[in-house]
């Protein structure tokens, strides 16, 4: 059996190289994406693991099909950058990594939290300067007399409102399904507005779809509750980056934890050290005195990484051996 990667980093390099000697598996791994220059490579393959940033062209799929290739596995829970129909039509299955650790995602948000709400930048800064004051700009506030919404409850979301109620938070949420496990843990509210409204922190866990893009917009913003934060560990499609940044500059919101930026595919995870970045919205969300902006570093453990590698692999072999996955989402 042989197995190509695309998009491969050197830890993972060597994580899937321990798993291809245990598993007898023949991989050939590749740093760069797969794309319609690359895509001949996949010839005389079996299946492929890859981990899309950007949208896979279109054209690469009806070429897959003909060279036999059953399956994309992603090493990511999110596969908003495959079309999913398309692969459909061309005898294509995608999978992913639906739960690689959620624990590392919701130990980070919540990190994050804490951050904006002890004004530890601030503080950091000051102290570069040799400021050792006491004054208003660096006094926080006590997280367990907080209200904290959770906006999409799965896995991520669960494990994230588990941990801001051992804080002692109120926990609120919102869910299209409403998980039973959840609702041992936060009070489900009707509605989004409903649950920020009463939120000063809220936390979004919400798989992008055409529905949800650019949902928390300004009118959204409108109606947090004031001096509440944003926490998005999720999909930057999710937010409105240019109204998130007016509303922190309006003082309808006071601080923001982003770690998704919705246009992060060019420079995500690259090194621009050096380098020009051209897109003035990032520059402003990264400048941004009231921002905590992190390069999709939410997932990134030890525990993660070895997660995804592994589980796209075991995915890719369910394919090529039984015609489908668990993990398949078309």
């Amino acid at each position: 059996m042989k197995i190509k990667l695309f998009n491969v980093r050197g830890e993972e390099a060597v994580l899937a190289e321990q798993w291809a000697k245990v598993n007898q598996v023949e991989l050939s791994l590749d740093q760069g994406p797969l794309t319609p220059d690359t895509v001949k490579e996949v010839q005389g393959f079996d299946g492929i693991a890859n981990a899309q940033i950007e949208p896979l062209d279109d054209s690469i799929y009806p070429i897959l099909k003909e060279m036999g290739i059953k399956q994309i596995a992603q090493r990511s829970a999110g596969v908003d950058m495959y079309n999913l129909e398309l692969a459909k039509e061309n005898g294509i299955i995608i999978s992913n990594v639906p739960s690689y650790s959620p624990e590392s995602i919701a130990e980070f948000t919540v990190t994050i939290a804490l951050n904006l709400i002890r004004k530890v930048e601030l503080i950091r800064s000051n102290v570069k300067e040799h400021n050792f004051t006491w004054d208003l700009p660096i006094r926080g506030r006590v997280l367990g007399d907080m209200t904290v919404a959770i906006i999409g409850t799965g896995r991520i979301g669960l494990a994230t409102a588990k941990i801001f109620k051992g804080f002692g938070c109120k926990v609120v949420g919102y869910d299209i399904y409403q998980s039973p496990a959840a609702k041992e843990v936060l009070e489900y509210k009707d509605s989004v507005l409903e649950a920020i409204q009463v939120a000063d922190v809220v936390s979004l866990h919400m798989p992008p779809t055409s529905d949800n893009s650019h949902y928390f917009n300004a009118e959204l913003f409108k109606q947090f509750k004031k001096g509440a934060i944003l926490l998005n560990m999720a999909r930057g499609a999710l937010v409105d980056t240019a109204d998130l940044l007016a509303a922190l500059d309006q003082g309808l919101l006071d601080g923001a934890g982003i770690d998704t930026y919705e246009f992060e595919g060019p420079y995500v995870p690259k090194n621009f050290q050096g380098k020009d970045i051209t897109d003035e919205l990032f520059l402003d969300l990264i400048h941004h005195p009231k921002v905590i902006y992190t390069p999709h570093a939410a997932y990134y453990t030890d525990e993660a990484v070895k997660n995804l590698v592994e589980g796209a692999l075991n995915a890719t072999v369910d394919v090529i051996k039984t015609g489908t996955t668990a993990m398949r989402v078309n």
